[in-house]
């Protein structure tokens, strides 16, 4: 019986996830200074997930060297 396609992991998590841990959460806030040092852990307030979108190539400058 082989493994399902979705289910094999060749080089980690290469896509961005959507559901953060609690320490991810808490960093990202203290970063934006939503946290401090002794603040309550739970019911922290929501972190926005930042998706990096594919673009196109950018195809290189021709430089003209007759000019």
């Amino acid at each position: 019986m082989s493994v399902d396609r979705s289910l094999k992991v060749k080089a980690g998590l290469l896509r961005q996830r959507n559901v953060w841990t609690r320490a991810e959460r808490i960093e990202a806030l203290h970063k934006s200074r939503r946290w401090n040092e002794g603040d309550d852990v739970l019911g922290l307030p929501k972190v926005r997930t930042v998706f990096t979108s594919k673009g196109k190539k950018k195809k290189g400058k021709k430089q003209d060297d007759d000019e």
